[in-house]
């Protein structure tokens, strides 16, 4: 069982940055793939971004973020990460982490057993 925590969303102008946190409880999250989706009022949730167990040597992105966001995770912490950069207001959502023990290569939110309460990031114009 993993519990997992999001922080970091606030409000930030275009082209701003900010960094989300994941924090996870338990001490099997090195073993969990961990994702990260976000959800726009009146539109479905969406993948991110993910990153693999162990080492996270591998990631993956939605095309819409390659270039600007970040995915990484430290196991020592139980955190994984999200940096945002070049915010645009299409990136206003509520965000949040996902963890499942195996890796997709087009993951969508059913097959993802864990996920956090989310947290708001909100992009001005």
């Amino acid at each position: 069982q993993v519990q997992l925590v999001e922080s970091g969303g606030g409000l930030v102008q275009a082209g701003g940055s900010l960094r989300l946190s994941c924090a996870a409880s338990g001490r099997t999250f090195v073993s969990y793939v961990m994702a990260w989706f976000r959800q726009a009022p009146g539109k479905e949730r969406e993948f991110v971004a993910q990153i693999g167990a162990w080492g996270g040597s591998t990631t993956a992105y939605a095309d819409f973020v390659k270039g600007r966001f970040t995915i990484s995770r430290d196991n020592a912490k139980n955190t994984m990460y999200l940096q945002m950069n070049r915010l645009t207001p299409e990136d206003t959502a509520g965000y949040y982490c996902a963890g499942r023990t195996t890796w997709g290569t087009r993951p969508s939110p059913s097959e993802f057993d864990y996920w956090g309460q989310g947290t708001q990031v909100t992009v001005s114009s």
